[in-house]
């Protein structure tokens, strides 16, 4: 193989798109169109003998655009018809959330209450196992498996394609929902900058203390003047919550099937030399609290000068 030949894999942006039935439209947006004609039609015939056809064009007109957009417009990734039920069920949803997994219980009688009571606050994630695997609220299972990045661009053609290759059997090999998030979380060097300033007087030679001290300005700076960002790449792999009239097998079942599949996602990505590691139940916790509070600064603790950062030992 030439080794200048580009390697394409064109993936669409939308896997999920649901398939087009007839002039490049779904089944959802012909339903919404036929609705909105039969409902014009009718409207029309019930009353073209009534009124006068200006006064039936101000009226049918805005019901066949409304339709139109309903039908064909999108707002942040979504149908505008989901997209409006969406926001439907979010204003006639209670806006004060507590933690209350039996529910919320009403007043006594001799109480007069004013205004509403608050909604149960209701989490994806129910419990999360010491052994890393999160319980979910729908009854199913799922776990976290980080992974680490390697340089695609700088490979040669027949290296990408056998990135590409080992990745594709990997998705292929897959039987249950996974997902791949990557985040971008922010990084704190202060604990960096205290280790090596308290070091520096112990340095063995001036040069070294200088070259430090240098090391330490440029540190301090670049900690004050940006926002640093680190890259997190996640994968979620699912055991899936049973289908309603099969039995539902026991939580540590579910748990050890999702941990297996783990394992043999870090075993195949080991062949593309990405290390994948599962999350323990507080670095769990930490993904979990980040992602469900992202306007909080969460800085993440950069590896201190005797502190390992490419291998992890088992406590």
């Amino acid at each position: 193989m030439n080794d200048a030949e580009p390697l394409v894999a064109r993936i669409p942006a939308d896997i999920a798109r649901p398939d087009k039935v007839a002039y490049g439209m779904t089944w959802r947006q012909i339903i919404i169109l036929t609705v909105t004609g039969a409902l014009a039609s009718a409207v029309y015939y019930a009353f073209h003998q009534v009124l006068p056809i200006v006064v039936l064009a101000a009226v049918l007109l805005p019901l066949l655009a409304l339709g139109a957009v309903l039908a064909l417009g999108r707002r942040d990734g979504l149908t505008l018809d989901r997209f409006g039920l969406a926001a439907l069920l979010f204003l006639r949803s209670g806006k004060n959330l507590v933690s209350a997994p039996e529910g919320v219980l009403p007043p006594p009688r001799w109480c007069r209450l004013r205004g509403k009571l608050p909604s149960p606050l209701r989490l994806p994630v129910r419990a999360i196992r010491t052994d890393g695997a999160l319980e979910l609220a729908d009854s199913g299972t799922a776990v976290l498996v980080e992974t680490s990045t390697l340089s695609f661009h700088l490979r040669t053609a027949a290296e990408q394609a056998a990135l590409v290759g080992a990745f594709g059997r990997w998705l292929n090999s897959l039987d249950a929902p996974a997902q791949i998030l990557i985040r971008a979380r922010p990084v704190d060097l202060t604990g960096l900058i205290e280790t090596i300033e308290r070091r520096i007087p112990n340095l063995l030679h001036p040069a070294l203390e200088q070259a430090a001290a240098e090391h330490l300005a440029f540190l301090d700076q670049l900690n004050t003047s940006r926002d640093l960002l680190c890259r997190q790449v996640l994968i979620v792999l699912r055991d899936p919550p049973v289908v309603r009239g099969h039995r539902a097998p026991s939580r540590d079942a579910s748990a050890a099937v999702v941990l297996r599949r783990a394992a043999e996602a870090q075993r195949t990505l080991a062949a593309l030399g990405v290390t994948a590691t599962v999350l323990d139940a507080s670095a769990a916790s930490q993904v979990l609290t980040e992602c469900l509070d992202p306007g909080i600064w969460h800085p993440v603790e950069a590896a201190l000068p005797d502190e390992l950062i490419t291998f992890k030992e088992d406590q």
